[in-house]
């Protein structure tokens, strides 16, 4: 499809982490933006045939969110087991239920999760789970872009199986990508740890776990090895090619100062460890360092939506309550991480902003609704006031895949909802 988007107010994003509002038009050729301006003067090009000309009516084209760390498929879980502590609610409550997973329930309980990133304006997603193949299969069936990174621990699967996963994954097509990782230093042994380390070095893949999410799992991994688990992958020589962590919230110095020296990236997950009772990260410090933040929703089971909106209000809030300084982090910097940080976490340098040559993941949001006027300044009011009741479009890869409360990705939502309802109700 070739669309012309006119009339509308474009979000561009700028290399020191903030951004510039035009008013203009955007082409989407293909899968790809043609150009953004003002509309004053455009390319010279041969005319484009255009399929559709919208009027966007003065509302806001920017790029799509990019949540930084997921678990899809536990959508089975969303309200299930909630009110734990983290180890009671994984040892008690999800372990033993998701080893009931079949395949096939991860496809459809991974269209539902897509089908919520798409009404939060999320056009990118970076999972962990099992059955990756699946999971890539169910995201190519409904047109949706998703990183995968592996979930690999004791309980799980092997080493071999990784290895397979990852050149399987990254041979499906331009949607799909493979990075190497595993699920935490708590689950998993050092001798897998050490054949992580060596895919990496095989492949040339950036490392990514749950790393430093609670008090207790820096302590055990003291215990363990006199190292924080960011200094023993460190020392297993899993960041040669970068990569980064989830959660990051009890970090020593030693540990930024190798987030630092390896460029690598800290994803904070605010609602997640709220509920969980985890802690707060030191996101201000993260960005002081220069180190790069992204922001994800982490998992329907522990959040329990799957909503970028309020993880940008929550990363916002409390580092200003964590750091007791109302000026803590700029929305120009939370934003920033929503959407090019998490690109750049996830190896999506196509897709991380919205310009000639890039991929189009295109959101647009409704200004013409209480919470987002008066305009006085929009990247505030996105970050301070927006929902999900202000995003009109998704569209990925040059498809609208979602537009006003009507889904286009090949499914009836009434099928999908049953399959989900089915799975959980087969456990009970």
């Amino acid at each position: 499809m070739n669309i012309r988007f006119k009339n509308a107010k474009i979000l561009t994003t700028k290399d020191d982490h903030t951004f510039d509002i035009i008013d203009g038009e955007l082409w989407v050729v293909g899968d790809e933006i043609a150009y953004v301006g003002d509309g004053s003067r455009v390319p010279a090009e041969s005319p484009i045939a255009w399929d559709e000309t919208r009027d966007c009516e003065g509302n806001l084209l920017m790029p799509g969110f990019k949540d930084a760390h997921t678990h899809t498929a536990m959508t089975f879980l969303r309200s299930y087991a909630d009110d734990l502590p983290l180890s009671d609610w994984l040892n008690k409550q999800v372990f033993p239920r998701e080893a009931q997973l079949t395949a096939d329930d991860i496809y459809w309980l991974s269209i539902l999760g897509i089908m919520e990133y798409l009404t939060s304006g999320i056009t990118s997603n970076f999972d962990m789970y099992f059955h990756p193949q699946t999971i890539a299969k169910a995201s190519n069936d409904c047109g949706f872009r998703t990183v995968q990174t592996s979930g690999l621990n004791n309980f799980s699967t092997s080493i071999e199986e990784l290895s397979e996963d990852y050149q399987a994954v990254n041979g499906m097509g331009p949607l799909q990508s493979f990075l190497i990782g595993f699920h935490a230093e708590y689950t998993t042994s050092k001798e897998l740890m050490e054949g992580i380390a060596g895919l990496c070095s095989k492949f040339q893949s950036s490392c990514w776990l749950h790393n430093s999410e609670t008090k207790a799992e820096v302590e055990g991994c003291k215990e363990r090895y006199g190292m924080t688990p960011t200094e023993l992958t460190e020392s297993l020589g899993m960041y040669e090619y970068g990569g980064g962590g989830y959660h990051c919230v009890w970090f020593s110095d030693e540990d930024f100062e190798i987030f630092r020296k390896h460029h690598l990236t800290a994803v904070t997950n605010p609602c997640s460890n709220l509920k969980l009772a985890s802690g707060i990260a030191p996101i201000q410090r993260f960005i002081r360092e220069g180190i790069n933040v992204a922001i994800g929703t982490d998992g329907p089971a522990s959040n329990n939506a799957l909503d970028m909106w309020r993880e940008m209000y929550l990363t916002s809030t409390l580092s200003k309550v964590r750091e007791m300084d109302a000026a803590s982090i700029k929305a120009d910097e939370i934003l920033y991480a929503a959407t090019a940080g998490g690109a750049a976490a996830m190896g999506l340098s196509c897709c991380d902003r919205l310009a000639a040559g890039k991929k189009a993941d295109i959101i647009l949001i409704d200004l013409q609704q209480p919470n987002m006027q008066p305009e006085n300044n929009l990247v505030k009011n996105l970050v301070y006031a927006g929902g999900k009741q202000n995003v009109i479009m998704t569209m990925v890869n040059g498809r609208i895949l979602y537009e006003k409360g009507t889904f286009d990705i090949g499914f009836d939502p009434a099928e999908i909802y049953a399959k989900a309802n089915a799975v959980i109700q087969r456990m009970k």
